[in-house]
């Protein structure tokens, strides 16, 4: 598809390189569907992304694993920018804003996207636009342009290919989990209540995917909650369209969330979701799909009346699974966010 005018694009990714997640994976996917659409996108991050982007996408790598007031990291993207000169310069997340708000007029237009909910969005306040991935981070903003652009999953080739991909196990009601292994996903909370529920879940499987430092842990949680036979962490995989469509329900167990890939990608498949009450899930789910805290025991009533019921779960989740169908693509993500960057740099029409 090709856009009314076309931009030179420099999106920024700060995150040091030891871990893949949401942000990472939005950002690969919008300047993938920013270059389809005609532009020249060009993307600044730790060397070990470069592999993640596609072909039609340049790549820049950045000393990202320095700190964000570090000067060698600030001149290193500023001789970036001199060489791309870019019309928009997008930062992805909080590390990202600030470096770029450094960055003076190397850009004509300056775009920040808010990722997760944080006690302060002060870095993004000296950029031109703001964008946030769901309503409640959006409430929190101050910035006088700000715009709601939820992240978007690749839909064409949904439900193609089922057999392919990870497998799950067979004869049992499969329950998964995705995310980083990291104490923000609550996964140790997932896995206490998981055992709480006891002989309620014996003919269950929980299969959590992702990798991260928390591994180690999670698996000594297992051992010793003796759930060997019941829990599974599976690792990082990258396409799991295949475990969505075959898996019955999707729990996040996160303490805190911008905008759940899982949550997207599940609905999109037609998987119903539960959830620990955060930004996403929050805006999207029925108050019956979400628990009452945080706690393991609310995390295990929530499952269990799930588990119980999925039929009727899934009924009442019809119109967030239409909704995600409507609006959660990757097309609906990256026209919404053209149209910003038109709107930024006056919508002119010349080879930016």
């Amino acid at each position: 598809m090709t856009s009314p005018a076309r931009l030179t694009i420099a999106l920024l990714v700060a995150t040091p390189g030891t871990t893949w997640g949401g942000m990472e994976q939005h950002t690969a996917d919008l300047a993938g569907a920013l270059a389809e659409r005609g532009h020249s996108v060009h993307v600044l991050g730790h060397k070990s992304y470069r592999d993640r982007f596609p072909a039609v996408v340049h790549f820049h790598p950045l000393p990202a694993q320095l700190g964000r007031r570090n000067l060698w990291l600030q001149l290193a993207l500023r001789r970036r920018l001199r060489d791309i000169t870019p019309a928009i310069l997008h930062a992805q997340g909080n590390k990202a804003a600030q470096l770029v708000s450094r960055t003076g007029k190397l850009a004509r237009a300056r775009i920040g996207t808010v990722h997760g909910t944080k006690s302060s969005h002060k870095a993004f306040d000296r950029l031109d636009a703001v964008i946030a991935v769901s309503p409640r981070i959006l409430a929190t903003l101050r910035h006088p342009r700000k715009q709601l652009i939820y992240n978007g999953v690749e839909t064409r080739n949904r439900r193609l290919k089922t057999d392919d991909g990870p497998e799950l196990p067979t004869g049992v009601t499969n329950v998964i989990a995705v995310g980083r292994l990291e104490s923000v996903k609550g996964f140790d909370t997932l896995i206490r209540a998981w055992a709480t529920l006891g002989e309620s879940v014996s003919n269950c499987h929980l299969t959590i995917f992702g990798e991260g430092s928390q591994r180690s842990q999670l698996e000594q949680l297992i051992r010793r909650l003796e759930l060997e036979h019941s829990v599974t962490l599976a690792g990082f995989r990258d396409n799991l369209e295949s475990v969505y469509s075959r898996a019955e329900l999707t729990v996040i167990s996160s303490e805190r969330e911008g905008f759940p890939y899982a949550l997207a990608e599940s609905l999109l498949s037609g998987c119903p979701v539960v959830s620990t009450p955060v930004s996403g899930p929050r805006d999207l789910l029925p108050e019956t799909s979400l628990s009452k805290g945080h706690r393991d025991r609310d995390l295990a009533d929530l499952i269990g009346r799930a588990l119980a019921d999925l039929e009727t779960l899934k009924v009442r989740q019809q119109p967030a699974m239409a909704f995600a169908r409507e609006t959660l693509t990757i097309q609906a993500m990256a026209e919404q966010t053209e149209a910003l960057y038109l709107s930024a740099v006056g919508g002119h029409r010349d080879n930016l």
